[in-house]
């Protein structure tokens, strides 16, 4: 573990160079073979040499600069690069439009672009690149260069590690409140914004994640979610750079029938992931057979028989997982507790974007079933109730929750991870936070007397019932979820207060369309056994094609008629 004098990215990234010089830092999978390697040594000299490529082109301290790539080893260099630069990077998700990205560079007023081949066409369609150099990531030959576009013309310019050739590299020293990284949500409301985000709020996330899960030079970590997201960034690419840890990238979407042969190939030790990846092969190929085996049938045997089902989800994954990071979104409380039974080393989390992303998290079989995790040190959560009182928090010393234990209300963040604001929107920055300084996180939660935080949903999408009753759709979706003939779930009131699921049906029940029409009455009066009467569904809809989602893939709600549009 490396020891930092200073919480900058740079500072991060060259004391790891020093350390692991000799270790191998990144590599990529693709077609049963890996390529690309870079050792840490190997990526201390990218990063100098991209932040010498940026100074040459007239990228300046504070200057923004656009990073529309796919995950590769050259990714991280161009984000590390780009600090050293004393310049601020702007990832950006492959998958947004071009209205988007174009929308992005204009208000980030992006100096330079990072692109590789496959994303260019992109950004060209987004209308950028006229007037501003783009760097093509993926374009590396010896002697050292890139490929750069320049008003139209491509040239290949040579790298160098500092610049000009013959003088010191004039690279700025940043300060560890300097804006480092700007963020823009995709969201589930439609509404981008970008989150500003300090050296200080990106490296202590990771120092503090330290406490939760230890990541050591040792691990393989398999990179799969987008490192345009901050989840992957801080958690994935950061925590690993500290701890000197080998990182590789997948070359294409992760489906499973990719993800799944290209995890038994490199039994990696660490991941993060979202809910959907495990839920899917859980779903498909281990709660089947698991239901298949004599051992289930009975209370006295059921365990043994889960137990087993988990060695075959071990299996799935490569054979060495001792650390699964599961965010984005909350796991279906069937599986999470198949999980727990089965001693699977999945570890929960929360956060969000504007916390860098951490809130609570914790390592694997350490919290309750449906717990999110414990609160970072240095780190304050309360929770307010809709009278505006603080009726539990946790963190920064507090110690355990005050009674009463679950007490609901909204999660309120306070500490070094917690955002700059939004940039160039001082109204929703206003917005964002009370008037004590606490950041509004629009999630409901509780504690319990351990200090163990749950999350219960979203304010937005809380429906209420007939006679004012809370309707918590997320839980309502988890159970339609839950019996495998349902992929996905929103659940949204009707013009007269009834409540619809609107559902996308699994590929099995799609092929016995008329098996799952009846199977559909079935599940509703199943599942409306379980809810309280004002939370009963009313009717049940399908659609014929997957909502569409976010990179952490949650359902774009506002999209559907669903809580939560604006």
């Amino acid at each position: 573990m490396i020891y930092l004098e200073k919480m900058t990215l740079s500072a991060l990234a060259l004391a790891a160079v020093e350390q692991y010089r000799r270790r191998k830092a990144f590599e990529t999978y693709g077609d049963g073979r890996i390529y690309g390697e870079m050792s840490y040594g190997e990526f201390g000299l990218r990063i100098r040499q991209f932040a010498s490529l940026l100074r040459s082109l007239g990228v300046r301290a504070g200057d923004r600069v656009l990073i529309l790539a796919e995950n590769s080893p050259p990714w991280p260099a161009a984000y590390f690069g780009t600090a050293l630069a004393g310049a601020v990077s702007v990832p950006v998700i492959t998958d947004f439009e071009g209205a988007q990205i174009a929308s992005i560079a204009a208000h980030a007023e992006v100096s330079a672009c990072w692109v590789s081949a496959r994303t260019a066409p992109r950004l060209a369609q987004a209308g950028i690149g006229a007037d501003i150099p783009v760097i093509y990531l993926d374009s590396f030959e010896d002697p050292p260069s890139l490929l750069v576009s320049i008003g139209g013309r491509t040239k290949r310019l040579p790298l160098r590690s500092s610049w000009p050739p013959d003088g010191p590299a004039p690279f700025p020293e940043a300060a560890e409140d300097d804006l480092a990284s700007i963020i823009y949500t995709s969201g589930t409301t439609g509404s981008s914004k970008g989150v500003m985000l300090s050296h200080r709020n990106l490296v202590f996330t990771v120092l503090a994640a330290r406490d939760l899960l230890k990541i050591y030079s040792r691990d393989r970590l398999f990179s799969i979610i987008p490192l345009a997201h901050t989840y992957e960034c801080t958690l994935g690419l950061l925590m690993a750079v500290l701890s000197g840890a080998s990182t590789t990238y997948l070359d294409r979407f992760p489906t499973p029938a990719v993800l799944i042969p290209a995890i038994q190939a490199l039994r990696p030790t660490a991941m993060h992931t979202v809910p959907l990846i495990i839920e899917k092969i859980y779903r498909g190929r281990i709660l089947p057979a698991l239901k298949k085996n004599p051992l289930y049938r009975f209370p006295l045997t059921r365990p043994l028989a889960v137990r087993l089902a988990g060695h075959r989800l071990q299996g799935i994954f490569g054979g060495a997982v001792r650390f699964f990071g599961i965010g984005g979104s909350g796991l279906p409380r069937d599986m999470e507790v198949f999980l727990r039974t089965a001693q699977f080393p999945y570890a929960p989390g929360y956060g969000l974007t504007e916390a860098a992303p951490l809130v609570a998290g914790t390592g694997p079989y350490r919290t309750p079933v449906g717990a999110a995790g414990t609160v970072p040190k240095g780190v304050e959560v309360r929770i307010v109730d809709e009278a505006g009182r603080v009726v539990g928090a946790s963190g920064a010393g507090k110690g355990k929750a005050p009674s009463p234990e679950f007490a609901l209300g909204e999660i309120q963040v306070r500490g070094p991870n917690v955002m700059m604001g939004y940039y160039r929107d001082e109204q929703r920055t206003r917005e964002a936070f009370t008037a004590d300084g606490w950041l509004k996180t629009g999630d409901l939660g509780c504690f319990d007397r351990k200090g163990f935080l749950y999350i219960r949903g979203r304010l937005k999408n809380l429906i209420l019932g007939p006679s004012g009753e809370n309707i918590y759709p997320e839980e309502i979706e988890g159970l339609l979820t839950a019996y495998g003939l349902v992929e996905d779930a929103l659940v949204y009131p009707g013009e007269r207060g009834e409540l619809i699921a609107l559902v996308v049906l699994s590929e099995k029940a799609q092929t016995m369309w008329a098996a799952a029409a009846d199977a559909l009455g079935e599940l509703k009066n199943t599942v409306n056994k379980q809810l309280a009467s004002f939370s009963r569904i009313s009717r049940i809809e399908v659609r014929q094609e997957p909502f569409e989602k976010t990179p952490t893939r949650k359902i774009k709600r506002f999209l559907y008629g669903g809580p939560g549009r604006p």
